[in-house]
């Protein structure tokens, strides 16, 4: 195994043994210090899983691959988000939690990871532009392969809506959820490509291994980091709720929060990561299918978790909720509206990290449904500008994937208007490349 990698898996696993040994000795500090050691364990855990993830890519391939890689990567986040669902079942004083780390953790993908990638890719389309003397890009191309993703994210964005007017999440409108998640994974196998995967920084190091140890280690990194999320979410959810009381800021604040950007933070790394090698493109198509599984598969199974726990047939929402998921859809909607036509420019994409921050500012009822409306309106004139991919972004999800004979979607080739991407080497010599 390279030194690199084990200095990186190592300095994971240090970083995560205080948590280990306080939860296996029941060990009990401030609520302020468990929130540390099991916070900084859930992180580094998920470092290991998200390396994992990807170099598992390079031995395992098809829609099975695709539903497990889907599963295991989520786990940070779903464990700390399930766990409140599950103990709202019988303690109704967690029943304000149960949501709050899925509409936290939506926004903070949408809002601030989408943002970043894309600045990320202008700025190095920038610089290679310069280099290249060729033109300077001010959008960023997104790969045609996430018109379906695009699409089902679409279909939930506007399912969405139905939980504020519900104002519970019923047992079977989870299912309902749960099932699109399936249907959305059996289609993105049916249209999982041949393609060669590019792999960077950690994962790069694992899929250079021989076959066999690259595999044992991929199994070992899964299983130690698991069980190291599934050992720190239950201390590490309870601790957020205590620190709270005991620093004088509001639980919900931490718990929407500060959760979330501990597990989404090796997410956006990587997807950063990518971003400064010139794959943006493959950025933010991850991005965006995190939002997918979000939707769908995280929101579904709340309800679920509730009723394991000894809930009733649906996740009950009290007004806070009811505003944080209206919030969380129109942002959603108008993610959706400014990428339909597979193009993301730099404007929009500060526009939304503008949005996001302003969410902070605005705590009142009143404040959050006029944010709510100034995205909606926001989305309608985005769906009105991209009116002509509404239809094929639509379809998507139901339709076979069928590819030109060079390999591009036939409705992207058959516009001409549409800006040819641009994709530039990892060589710093390279001068790019049409795709």
């Amino acid at each position: 195994m390279p030194t690199a990698i084990i200095r990186r898996i190592a300095i994971c696993l240090v970083i995560a043994a205080p948590a280990v040994v306080l939860r296996i000795t029941g060990i009990e500090l401030a609520p302020v210090l468990e929130l540390l050691a099991f916070g900084a364990a859930i992180v580094a855990a998920a470092f290991l899983l998200a390396w994992a993830a990807e170099a598992a890519q390079k031995d395992i391939s098809g829609a099975l691959a695709i539903a497990l890689l889907a599963l295991i990567a989520v786990l940070p986040e779903y464990a700390v988000d399930l766990y409140y669902a599950f103990r709202s079942g019988t303690d109704p004083d967690y029943l304000h939690f149960a949501a709050a780390n899925m509409t936290g953790s939506n926004r903070l993908l949408l809002g601030f990871g989408w943002p970043l990638v894309v600045i990320i890719a202008l700025l190095v389309a920038r610089r290679m532009a310069k280099r290249t003397k060729s033109p300077i890009q001010h959008s960023l191309h997104i790969d045609s392969g996430s018109r379906m993703d695009i699409g089902f994210l679409v279909i939930l964005g506007v399912i969405a809506f139905a939980i504020p007017l519900l104002g519970s999440i019923p047992i079977w409108f989870g299912s309902a959820l749960v099932l699109i998640f399936v249907a959305y994974l059996w289609r993105a196998g049916q249209a999982a490509g041949d393609d060669e995967e590019e792999f960077v920084g950690a994962a790069a190091l694992i899929v250079a291994m021989p076959q066999k140890a690259r595999r044992i280690t991929v199994v070992t990194m899964f299983v130690v980091s698991a069980a190291i999320i599934l050992l720190s979410a239950e201390p590490f959810a309870e601790a957020l709720v205590a620190s709270g009381s005991a620093l004088g800021i509001d639980s919900y604040f931490l718990v929407q929060w500060l959760a979330p950007l501990a597990s989404e933070a090796p997410e956006f790394i990587i997807a950063a990561m990518f971003a400064l090698r010139g794959m943006g493109g493959a950025a933010i198509g991850t991005l965006i299918a995190s939002k997918v599984n979000q939707w769908s598969l995280l929101v579904g199974s709340l309800p679920i978790a509730h009723f394991a726990g000894g809930g009733g047939l649906g996740l009950p929402l009290d007004g806070r909720q009811i505003e944080e998921f209206t919030l969380t859809a129109t942002q959603t909607l108008l993610g959706v509206a400014i990428i339909l036509a597979l193009r993301f420019h730099w404007a929009p994409a500060l526009g939304l990290a503008a949005l996001f921050g302003v969410q902070f500012f605005v705590t009142d009822t009143s404040g959050r449904y006029v944010l709510s409306a100034i995205q909606a309106v926001l989305a309608i004139v985005f769906l009105i500008l991209h009116r002509s991919d509404i239809l094929p972004t639509l379809a998507a999800p139901f339709r076979r994937p069928q590819r030109s004979d060079d390999g591009a979607d036939p409705a992207e080739a058959a516009d001409p208007e549409r800006e040819p991407p641009v994709t530039m080497s990892a060589d710093p010599k390279s001068t790019g490349t049409r795709a």
